[in-house]
């Protein structure tokens, strides 16, 4: 079972990326030129996208350098060790949604410091593909569509995390702890 999956993940992505564009010839679609177009289109939304993103960048940077990740952390951390939850993971949990690289960045910290296969590892791992990162995605998709009211999709995009952060924890913890 193993060797039938490993086989499958190998060659999915390959085949894929050749059967699409033999697929699309088949049907007499004209796929250099359809490429070119959406290279085209892509190039534009990168461009109108640029001052949300450096906005995000100087908020999340904000944030960090005037201390209020750590005073928020130092309020959160008594309760998720009364619950048995490694202190070591909330960082991650209040980055995640901020940042896609810092987020990356601190797992791959954990993971160094800790290990792979240690609660922590598994954990920060579980979390990092369990939630998202709701403000980049709000602030680069709706900016890029002209979008100026996301109040309810911030709320709801905060709250899966929020689910998703609390999930990793409890399977890892079930499985692992």
């Amino acid at each position: 079972m193993y060797q039938m999956i490993s086989l499958i993940s190998t060659w999915a992505i390959p085949v894929m990326i050749a059967f699409i564009p033999l697929y699309a010839y088949a049907r007499k679609v004209p796929v250099y030129e359809s490429f070119v177009d959406g290279a085209k289109e892509g190039f534009g939304t990168a461009i109108a996208i640029i001052p949300h993103l450096v906005g995000m960048m100087v908020a999340i940077s904000v944030f960090r350098a005037s201390g209020a990740l750590d005073y928020l952390m130092g309020f959160i951390s008594p309760l998720l060790r009364g619950l048995g939850v490694p202190a070591e993971v909330l960082p991650l949990g209040l980055l995640r949604p901020l940042t896609g690289t810092g987020s990356l960045a601190y797992t791959t910290e954990l993971i160094r410091v800790h290990g792979p296969d240690s609660l922590i590892g598994r954990i920060a791992s579980t979390i990092q593909g369990s939630t998202d990162t709701t403000l980049y995605v709000l602030t680069v998709y709706f900016g890029a569509v002209g979008i100026r009211n996301g109040r309810y999709a911030l709320k709801v995009g905060l709250f899966s995390d929020l689910v998703g952060f609390a999930a990793a924890i409890a399977v890892c913890l079930l499985v692992f702890g």
